[in-house]
């Protein structure tokens, strides 16, 4: 009797090691996803990096990278590119625009934000530039092309 619960001693910690094992190694891989989360965005020879939200609307942008694009200016404010097909979307009225927000509009456009303000529209997050300083200055007041990669 004794030896019997010596041995399901030793199963329930071999169980316990190595699932312990498996949640590192998951949460490993988590970290990893993370940083691949992050894409360059050039404009001419100035480049930004922007942090990736993780939603299905960015998985499905991030497989059409890399992408290079003619961006159409747009109120002062934005430049958009729009696909021919609908992404994956879950716009919400989010109020607010920041300088480096980069957003889907619509299920199909792509717009890239270079100013601030207040804004009824409705869109679903990808993500937002690390350092958008001068961004408006470089993306100036016509069309540009906008290279996006990994």
């Amino acid at each position: 009797m004794i030896e019997l619960k010596k041995f399901f001693a030793l199963i329930l910690g071999l169980i316990l090691i190595f699932s312990v094992g498996c949640s590192a190694e998951k949460n490993s891989a988590e970290k990893v996803e993370a940083v691949e989360m992050k894409i360059k965005i050039s404009v001419g020879e100035k480049i930004f990096y922007a942090n990736l939200e993780n939603n299905p609307s960015t998985q499905e942008f991030i497989k059409k990278l890399p992408l290079e694009v003619e961006m159409t200016e747009l109120n002062g404010n934005e430049k958009y590119y729009k696909f021919a097909e609908n992404f994956p979307s879950d716009d919400k009225n989010i109020g607010e625009i920041h300088e480096g927000d980069l957003m889907l509009y619509s299920s199909s456009y792509i717009v890239l934000f270079y100013k601030n303000f207040s804004t009824s529209y409705s869109y679903t997050r990808l993500g937002k530039i690390e350092n958008p300083e001068n961004l408006s200055k470089i993306l100036g007041d016509k069309n540009v092309t906008v290279r996006f990669e990994k």
